[in-house]
């Protein structure tokens, strides 16, 4: 599998504080990899990295083997969830169709070609017969599967999901889950959450985080890693027997 993301001895910091501490990844060709570690951990600021949006101190990113100013333009973004006013009247199609933007040159209007690619990713998700309905008046999970298909609008060849099953019930995260599933078929994607007995199931290795990144290209977490990452002992994490992913003790 071909490098799609490397980032070597990144050091990140808010004033004299560093967030991020000698982080090393290399992320392959449609390599799905969960990222898990505690609130203020740095997870999100690694995205955010990745995004051009914040600047290490110090380190080499590289991205599809171009600098992050450059390589972003293959990254999907699906950021936490979002707040807006419900009564704000954009369609479902309208918001997907911001995805197209960064492909567009300034005061250029969308083609054919623009709305083919909206009403492809409405149907990846499974929300092209609400394309015309207020985003207001779509649930939760309805609302996130339309923040992925917006981010996939921009034909990313990596997609990037901060939290992206916060703040709904079981069962519409094992829809969201099985989506991702389904499009890591064809895109690298580098998830981002608390849940990991759910995540455990989908993703195909683990990474911890807690300024410092622990990561071996595997699903396997031993418990040094859970204690280095959460500062507290754990022996076995799992969800349910099937998904178990720290070896018996």
């Amino acid at each position: 599998m071909s490098e799609v993301i490397k980032l070597s001895n990144i050091y990140v910091s808010y004033g004299k504080t560093n967030v991020l501490e000698n982080i090393n990844l290399q992320v392959n060709e449609l390599d799905f990899i969960g990222i898990i570690g505690p609130n203020g951990a740095g997870k999100s600021t690694l995205l955010k990295t990745l995004l051009g949006l914040i600047t290490p101190k110090s380190g080499d990113i590289s991205i599809m083997n171009y600098p992050v100013s450059e390589g972003r333009k293959y990254i999907g973004y699906v950021p936490q969830v979002l707040e807006f006013d419900r009564a704000f009247p954009i369609k479902v199609e309208d918001v997907v169709r911001m995805g197209r933007l960064s492909k567009k040159h300034i005061f250029k209007r969308y083609n054919s070609h623009d709305e083919k690619i909206v009403t492809h990713c409405l149907e990846q998700v499974g929300m092209v017969k609400l394309r015309s309905r207020s985003i207001g008046e779509l649930s939760g999970g309805e609302r996130q599967r339309i923040y992925i298909a917006r981010a996939l609008a921009s034909q990313p060849h990596i997609l990037l999901l901060d939290e992206p099953t916060a703040n709904v019930d079981s069962k519409v995260q094992k829809n969201i889950y099985e989506l991702l599933k389904e499009l890591n078929e064809y895109i690298t994607i580098l998830l981002i959450s608390h849940d990991l007995g759910a995540i455990s199931a989908y993703v195909k290795t683990i990474a911890c985080l807690n300024r410092s990144l622990h990561y071996h290209q595997d699903k396997i977490i031993t418990p040094q890693m859970i204690q280095e990452t959460y500062h507290c002992p754990i022996d076995l994490i799992a969800h349910g027997v099937p998904h178990r992913i720290l070896p018996e003790h």
